[in-house]
């Protein structure tokens, strides 16, 4: 599988921090100013405004400016590469439950057939 391991790296760090995941959440639903994503966080603007950088960083997130307002805006194609990687990962652990799911049927049909 090919993969861009920096950009992964960004976006899994910045998913990583729930403040930032609620900031994605809200950005779904809209562009947002700074001020309006700190509000329900209880969170300082420099603060706020470190979490929008590692959003940026990552590409999860655009900042425009509208007159004295700075709005972010939610880019979500950056997720799917960190899709890809976790289906990939996804099928492969699939593939290796069943095979457990196999051996344990088969045990446990064996045990019973010895109790008898």
């Amino acid at each position: 599988m090919v993969e861009d391991s920096l950009e992964l790296d960004d976006v899994f760090h910045a998913l990583a921090n729930r403040a930032r995941r609620q900031m994605l959440g809200r950005l779904n639903e809209g562009p947002l100013t700074v001020g309006q994503l700190a509000e329900p966080l209880s969170m300082t603007l420099a603060a706020t405004s470190k979490h929008i950088k590692v959003l940026e960083r990552a590409g999860l997130v655009l900042q425009s400016v509208v007159g004295r307002q700075h709005l972010c805006h939610l880019d979500p194609q950056v997720l799917a590469s960190a899709v890809a990687w976790l289906n990939f990962y996804e099928s492969h652990w699939e593939e290796r439950l069943d095979v457990l799911a196999d051996v344990l049927i088969r045990d446990s049909t064996a045990t019973r057939e010895k109790e008898r």
